[in-house]
């Protein structure tokens, strides 16, 4: 079988900037949609967006905090959502597509890492419904603005994928929790998103990418205590970054820039990337580098939107 999930020599690597990904791109009158995006990687991201001439609208759970945050970087608009409720998502859906604006880029970002043990919605467990299944309705219910505009949609995805597959037993963890385990899930699901998600919507022009941004200190970390982050050698005992292969926000937000908006992507979809391109697939023991094989089946692709539909009640397919 061949594919193209290979790498295509972007030009690009993993200490380039989400500037330097920008750089000569001219986004004046697109509008991009960032998930996350007043804070860590997200902040990164929508100022290197703005910065490029985009207009940046910023859905958030606390928008007075991302109004703070985004005060300074023009071209931005804050809007409230909470990607752990259905019905906040419903209800900006129906605010946003009321204003007749089509989407040219949509990244989703937003998302907690190892975090307790908490049941959001009707049970679900908090990773997989906020990193996944929050984005699985927003995307469903913006689809005619999404189409409207061609859009690239970007789900931020990470090399946690590689510690599960869908757990098809027990997706929601009612059978005992792991903090990690939910989170490689929930990044695994990140992926097979936008394997199907292209698969539906390559022929309305609609195409679909998820990424690794690599290792970055950033508040996604805000549930692991600083004696856990000294031990895996993240830090140093005095808070500071310890581990060298570590990149910086500015970096770490450039592969889902790379992916929402470079040229040398267009026509292809449902990829993997990681470093400013696209990734490998990973072998199936080893380090994380790359995409495991379960993470872009279109077999479980599918059956992940089936399930995620099932639970949302909205479906494009």
């Amino acid at each position: 079988m061949t594919t193209a999930q290979h790498k295509i020599g972007s030009g690009f690597g993993a200490r380039s900037t989400a500037g330097e990904v920008l750089d000569g791109l001219d986004l004046s009158g697109k509008l991009a949609l960032v998930t996350g995006g007043y804070s860590g990687l997200g902040l990164e991201t929508t100022r290197a967006l703005a910065n490029a001439g985009a207009h940046v609208v910023v859905p958030a759970r606390r928008p007075a905090d991302a109004g703070a945050a985004l005060a300074g970087i023009s071209g931005t608009e804050v809007a409230e959502l909470d990607l752990a409720d259905l019905a906040s998502v419903e209800a900006f859906a129906r605010r946003f597509l009321g204003t007749g604006r089509p989407i040219d880029v949509l990244i989703a970002g937003a998302g907690i890492m190892a975090a307790p043990e908490r049941r959001v919605g009707p049970g679900w467990e908090s990773h997989f419904a906020i990193c996944h299944l929050g984005h699985h309705a927003l995307v469903n219910r913006l689809w005619p603005a999404l189409k409207a505009g061609g859009a690239r949609v970007v789900t931020v995805a990470s090399a946690g994928h590689h510690s599960s597959p869908m757990r098809w037993d027990d997706v929601q963890f009612e059978r005992g929790y792991d903090r990690w385990l939910a989170y490689g899930q929930a990044k695994t699901a990140n992926v097979l998103f936008a394997v199907h998600l292209d698969k539906l919507g390559a022929e309305h022009g609609v195409r679909a990418f998820s990424l690794h941004p690599g290792a970055i200190l950033t508040p996604l970390q805000r549930h692991l205590r600083r004696e856990e982050m000294v031990e895996r050698g993240w830090i140093d005992e005095h808070g500071n970054q310890a581990d060298p292969d570590f990149k910086s926000p500015e970096q770490g937000a450039a592969t889902q820039v790379w992916a929402a908006t470079s040229p040398r992507l267009d026509g292809m979809g449902g990829l993997y990337c990681e470093d400013c391109d696209i990734a490998e697939i990973a072998a199936e023991e080893g380090e994380w580098v790359g995409v495991r094989p379960y993470a872009i089946d279109p077999g479980e692709a599918e059956r992940l939107w089936e399930y995620s539909a099932g639970l949302t009640g909205v479906s494009i397919g």
